[in-house]
């Protein structure tokens, strides 16, 4: 029986799916995706008595140009065909994902997202799949992460390792912005229908204390991960950070009219959400954490953040999924209402993508699949975030996204980058870029308005840390 209150609050909604599989590679799917996919539907069906029928896949640039600008792989180009009339022969409404973190061999040999003309190079590759699929394909997403492919790559050199540039590599944040703003312009030139916008890895968090200075470290963790990529996109202007400069201008990558593309309106923004962070200042980590273990949270992401004026720590006492991360169910809803803060009635309407049950599987006792569990958490993340519609955000979609896709990334991440590698073990050291071991970007920051209220939230402040039950 569905629940009605969760019908009628998330009405406007449409339920869906997506995979990292490329329609554009040689089948067969990855079949072991199949169960999560009917599970997730019909979790959905229970709780709001509709069916999920959005369906939305990878293109696969690096299969559709192998060659080289110009090049197409014709039997690449085919399957695309085949895997979205196949759709819509089953009622499924098709989305198709232009990029997703992978480019072309002779891209990525060229400097990859440093390099400007791979923007112009997405651009072309944008408007030949809008003129061969834009009369089927209902929702075009740009990009699944904006986050990765600049970030992770160019400026730390996280993954894949030894690639980062340090603050030089931000003129990749600055490169894939703007193939994503003239993507959006050139599916439009090419009549393609359909929604069109891109992802954001949305982050948000708490401060690990009342301490203003902890609060200031949460606003820098949002400056330099959602601020990086929404203040050009929404407010047509980079980020700039309390000392008043602007990183990504100061690369020397900017050049006229390129804010004026990467601020094309977009249908739509989707939300990539895995876990809330529990957010302190570099010079709390000794009073937050025990002394004897301060040296060993403070690991490799940690020397990187502490550069730019904060860090991450474990939130206590607080479940955990299998990837170590924390189970707070209004977690994504406060951040979404941190957004609203933000750039209020400048966003577009949101979809929450790259979603899911956030572990391998959830078990009972007795090693059965605890579906009680299961759909009691989502019942809760959907409940917070039901409470936002009902204050006036728009949420036009919520997809979600396999468990099995970017296994083995997210097993990377997890144990290289987040609090879950054993006391007993050595931490990893992977190469990061000696410009962001120095704490210079904020020296000198200004003390805190301790008389300032914290952020007012759209929802109802909730005991973090308690059970599903309690959300």
């Amino acid at each position: 029986m569905s629940d009605g209150s969760l019908y009628e609050s998330l009405r406007g909604v449409d339920w869906g799916v997506a995979t990292a599989d490329t329609v554009a590679a040689p089948p067969p799917p990855v079949p072991e995706r199949g169960g999560h996919f009917r599970q997730w539907t019909d979790d959905i069906r229970q709780l709001t008595g509709v069916a999920a029928d959005t369906h939305r896949m990878v293109a696969g640039w690096p299969l559709l140009q192998p060659a080289g600008p110009g090049s197409w792989d014709r039997q690449a180009l085919d399957r695309c065909d085949r895997a979205l009339d196949a759709l819509l022969a089953r009622g499924a409404r098709p989305g198709l994902t232009l990029l997703d973190r992978s480019l072309p061999p002779w891209l990525d040999a060229a400097g990859g997202w440093l390099d400007r003309d791979t923007a112009e190079h997405f651009s072309e590759y944008a408007a030949e799949l809008g003129r061969r699929f834009g009369d089927r394909v209902e929702r075009w997403i740009t990009s699944s992460d904006l986050a990765g492919p600049a970030l992770a790559d160019h400026v730390a050199g996280m993954y894949p390792p030894g690639r980062g540039a340090g603050r030089a590599g931000l003129a990749a944040v600055h490169h894939l912005l703007l193939a994503n703003g003239l993507a959006a312009q050139a599916l439009r030139a090419a009549g393609a229908g359909g929604r069109i916008g891109t992802t954001v890895t949305l982050v948000g968090g708490y401060a690990a204390t009342d301490d203003p200075y902890d609060r200031l470290a949460l606003e820098r963790l949002e400056s330099w991960t959602n601020r990086l990529f929404l203040d050009p996109v929404l407010l047509g202007a980079h980020m700039v950070t309390e000392d008043d400069v602007s990183p990504v201008e100061a690369t020397g990558c900017v050049r006229p009219g390129d804010l004026e593309v990467i601020a094309t309106p977009q249908d739509l923004l989707g939300l990539s959400w895995h876990t809330p962070f529990r957010v302190t200042a570099p010079e709390n980590l000794p009073r937050v954490l025990p002394t004897a273990t301060c040296q060993g949270a403070l690991n490799e992401v940690n020397r990187l953040l502490v550069g730019i004026g904060f860090a991450i720590v474990p939130f206590e006492d607080v479940e955990t999924t299998a990837y170590g991360w924390p189970i707070i169910p209004e977690g994504l809803a406060d951040a979404v209402a941190g957004l609203c803060d933000l750039y209020g009635d400048l966003l577009p309407p949101l979809s929450v993508v790259d979603n899911g049950m956030g572990d391998l599987d959830l078990v009972d006792a007795t090693g059965h699949s605890d579906d009680a569990r299961r759909v009691a958490l989502l019942r809760a993340r959907l409940t917070w975030l039901a409470r936002l519609v009902a204050a006036g955000v728009e949420v036009c979609g919520y997809e979600y996204w396999s468990v099995l896709d970017n296994l083995e990334a997210k097993f990377r991440y997890t144990r290289l980058y987040a609090m879950a590698v054993p006391d007993h073990e050595p931490p990893p050291r992977p190469p990061i870029p000696s410009d962001w071991l120095h704490r210079g970007a904020f020296a000198g920051a200004p003390v805190p308005d301790t008389g300032r209220a914290a952020r007012l939230s759209l929802v109802p402040a909730a005991t973090r840390g308690q059970g599903v039950e309690d959300a």
